[in-house]
This record gives C-alpha cells, structure tokens and sequence, in this order.
C-alpha cells in the first residue's frame, strides 16, 4: 500500500512534496485547546443542522456544516495557520495574485458510515488547464484519524489524472493521524472519506484554498453574514473573499487595495 509523506512544519519541504506526490501530512500542529474550543463552537451547530447535505454523496450517515468562519471564530486560527498559508503562497500564487477560501467545511463521519466515493474536488470546475492545480485542501484531524473510524482515503501521485474507475484498492491509503495533525491535498488528487467502522464519531475540519481568478465553491458572502465578516481581521477578510485580484477583477469600492475606477 502507497504511504502518504510525513514531514515536518517546513513550508518549503511541504510545498515541494504537495506537489510532487499529491497529498503530505504534518503530524500534530494544532494544539489540543484550540481543538476543543472549535468542536466546542461546532457541537450545536452539527446537532442542529449537520444533516442537511445528506445525500448519496455525501452520506447519510455524516454531519456536515459550511460557512465555517460564521460558526467558530477559533476555526480561523487553523483556516489561517501560517504553515498551511506559506504552502497555498507557494502552490497557488505561481497560477494567480492572490487565493481565497474556496470553501471550508466540517465533518463529523458517525459510526456506519460507509466510505465515500473516490473523486477530485478540481472537477466541479467545468475546464482544466495542463499543469495548473486550481486549489489545494488542509484537512485538520479534530480527532484521532484511524482507518477504522474513516481517515481520508487518498491516492498518492493520482493528480497525474488517471481515470478515477480505473484505481485499484492497491493504490488507496489512508490518512491516519493524530489529533491536531493537517493533510494537505492538491485539487487534483483523488481522495474521500473513509467509512467509519468504530463506536465513536470522526471530526475533521477541511479548508481549500483557490486561486483568486475563479469562483468560490462557497459563496462567502452569501454565507457569512456582512457583520461577522467585518469583525474579523483583514488577513481573514481577504481570504474570504473581501479583496480585487490584481487591479481590475473584482474591485469595488471599499477595495482594501483602493482599485476603484468611476469609468
């Protein structure tokens, strides 16, 4: 079974493995306070309304929730961790000025769940342009990851884009690590969620990172309400969404960059 790299926090190192192999975990980054206060924040929201993007896709046997940032202000000290940030500089900015959020999601996977179906989070977009990875993920580990309570099964080297149908058991592993550990993923590599065969729910809190040319998967500012947006810093504002790539695509008039024209 292929192994997915262990490396420690070194931006560059992490970077340049991201890239070549598809998928890179750094083991124990977060510390256990932090993880609390955000499962904290998440545990009524997960009650209340996690099961409403049940489907075949997702599972029915998994709590989901979106717009993470209007749900738990401690979720953005992961969402902007200076190591996952320094990565997406390194990945992303080669192919655009600046990233945002493309979307950020937290997932509790309870105990039957079955294992999600392999794909690739680049094929929402609609093109693919040779050698440009649209964005990249960090999925957080709010617990434990095991292979029995269903740690993202990835595909090491599969951002080459081999037919997903085509991928054999032998080529799947999974990201097993401990609480506060990151995996990092290009848009481009096959992975899912793993089916959870233990009695106790898997958390995971998942990031991607897009380039600022394209759409959102998430509309941030639909999603986050403005006052809560407005609260935060201007590093978390723009990874919003609350910035103009480059000078002339997506300005407006309170641009933090000043491009405004009146023409």
């Amino acid at each position: 079974m292929p192994e997915i790299a262990r490396l420690p926090a070194d931006t560059d190192a992490v970077a340049d493995t991201l890239l070549a192999e598809g998928g890179v975990i750094v083991e124990t980054l977060a510390p256990a306070d932090l993880l609390d206060r955000i499962i904290a924040d998440l545990r009524g929201p997960f009650d209340e309304k996690g099961h409403r993007f049940a489907n075949d896709f997702n599972g029915y046997k998994t709590l989901r929730l979106g717009a993470i940032l209007a749900l738990s202000r401690a979720a953005a000290d992961l969402i902007a961790h200076p190591l996952v940030l320094g990565v997406a500089d390194r990945v992303l900015k080669r192919h655009c000025v600046n990233y945002r959020i493309g979307s950020s999601t937290a997932i509790e996977i309870l105990p039957g769940e079955k294992a999600q179906v392999l794909h690739r989070d680049d094929d929402f977009y609609p093109i693919r342009i040779p050698g440009v990875e649209f964005q990249i993920s960090a999925m957080w580990a709010l617990d434990d990851f095991t292979e029995e309570n269903g740690a993202t099964r990835v595909v090491p080297g599969s951002q080459d884009l081999r037919p997903i149908d085509a991928i054999g058991e032998a080529e799947i592993t999974q990201a097993a690590m401990p609480r506060g550990s990151v995996l990092f993923y290009l848009g481009g590599t096959v992975h899912a969620g793993g089916a959870n065969r233990s009695p106790a729910p898997r958390t995971g809190l998942i990031t991607t990172y897009s380039l600022g040319w394209l759409r959102q998967e998430e509309n941030m500012y639909l999603a986050i309400p403005r006052e809560v947006a407005d609260s935060y810093p201007d590093p978390i504002r723009r990874l919003m969404g609350y910035q103009s790539h480059g000078p002339a695509l997506g300005v407006w008039p309170g641009d933090p960059d000043g491009h405004w024209y009146d023409s």
